[in-house]
């Protein structure tokens, strides 16, 4: 078990706090569904892009990367070979089966419509989904679950707190993983009692309580924060049946690799490939009408730094993984290396905005149209066209 780390409150803080746990205690009335299921991943921090679809093919990459640079396929500790000149790294094993089935794709470059390097500048542009620092209150996900017709959608967030990119007119759930509140515990009981008479915080109470219980495992154990397969799985019964959420938000923390970035990126990225195969394992045959989307709020230096680590950079690679994908291989173009091509003489160079993947997952596998892709979902963007026809 890999310990990764994400935002958290106690589960009975946030239920006592009042928000919305909705899809609690309606186990026994969930059936299977055939709507589209959609996972959004921030790595918050900046991922280093080149060291997750790894150019070994670019003869500028080793050069460029010195001690950061990973082996070729075939070679020992060597990237997991994604043809096309690109491989994945050692620690994503689950995504590159993944791939082997036609089922995760990547773009190696890409990046916001502005360039900054701030890491709370580029998230509030990043969930906002529009071309400016806070240019908009609401995000762009829960903009789409509008433009869906709302109700047609179930938004749910984990985490202590609703993400920027969840926010806005259409409500949303909430689940922040955390120790297990009981009916046998005392302060739970005690709780109860205080809240019997109270219409608002008895019932937050109770479905916290009844929450918890769904997202635990048949075992009746709770799902330890260190255990992020075992967190995967929660996630994913929370989207089964027929009020499962239909379009969820995750937050990691931990993509800051400043110093000593081979370890902590070992780490990080081991906790991402196990939270998409406790994902996949937890929806069973809903997967396949599921896509994931790890996104980055920009990437890092090509060079290493002084302590092994990089800095703050512009481009950086986006995933999808998930049975809702057709198969196929990279999305976008490829910059190369070059030192006449890197961005400003230190970055990657993006050849494609975020927002077109984003948009092109939209209209193909959640079904919204272009007019509200380019008006209402990512406000001015009509210059943007969603990525490739047949994405998903």
């Amino acid at each position: 078990m890999t310990r990764l780390t994400l935002d958290r409150r106690a589960l009975l803080g946030a239920a006592t706090a009042g928000m919305g746990l909705a899809f609690a205690g309606r186990v026994a009335a969930q059936t299977d569904a055939s709507r589209p299921k959609l996972v959004v991943v921030i790595a918050r921090g900046a991922m280093d892009g080149l060291s997750v679809t790894i150019p070994y093919a670019d003869p500028d990459y080793v050069p460029l990367r010195g001690g950061l640079a990973l082996a070729a396929p075939g070679e020992p500790n060597g990237a997991l070979d994604l043809a096309e000149g690109f491989g994945l790294h050692p620690a994503l094993a689950g995504l590159h089966r993944l791939h082997d089935q036609g089922q995760m794709r990547f773009a190696p470059a890409v990046a916001l419509p502005v360039r900054i390097r701030s890491h709370f500048e580029a998230q509030d542009v990043l969930e906002n989904g529009g071309e400016a620092l806070r240019q908009r209150e609401d995000g762009w996900l829960n903009r789409a679950i509008v433009a869906a017709g709302g109700a047609r959608l179930q938004g749910l967030s984990i985490g202590a707190q609703t993400p920027l990119i969840l926010r806005g007119d259409a409500p949303v759930s909430s689940w922040a993983p955390g120790g297990r509140v009981t009916g046998e515990d005392r302060i739970a009981a005690l709780l109860q009692d205080l809240y019997v008479d109270d219409p608002m915080l008895g019932q937050n109470l109770a479905r916290g309580l009844a929450t918890e219980a769904l997202v635990a495992d048949g075992s009746g154990q709770t799902v330890r924060r260190n255990d992020v397969e075992a967190l995967g799985r929660a996630v994913a019964r929370l989207m089964t049946g027929a009020e499962g959420a239909d379009i969820v938000a995750v937050s990691l923390d931990g993509w800051d690799t400043h110093a000593g970035q081979r370890g902590q990126l070992q780490t990080r990225l081991t906790g991402l490939d196990q939270l998409i195969s406790g994902l996949k394992d937890g929806l069973a045959d809903q997967w396949s009408r599921t896509v994931v989307v790890v996104a980055t709020e920009f990437g890092r230096t090509a060079r290493a730094n002084g302590t092994q680590g990089t800095d703050h950079g512009t481009g950086s690679s986006l995933l999808l993984a998930g049975g809702g994908l057709k198969p196929g291989g990279l999305i976008g173009d490829w910059p190369t290396l070059a030192d006449n091509r890197l961005f400003e003489g230190r970055d990657l160079a993006p050849t494609l905005d975020i927002r077109s993947v984003f948009k092109g997952v939209l209209r193909d596998h959640m079904g919204l149209d272009r007019a509200a892709l380019d008006t209402r979902v990512f406000p001015d963007s009509a210059a943007e066209a969603p990525t490739l026809a047949g994405l998903v």
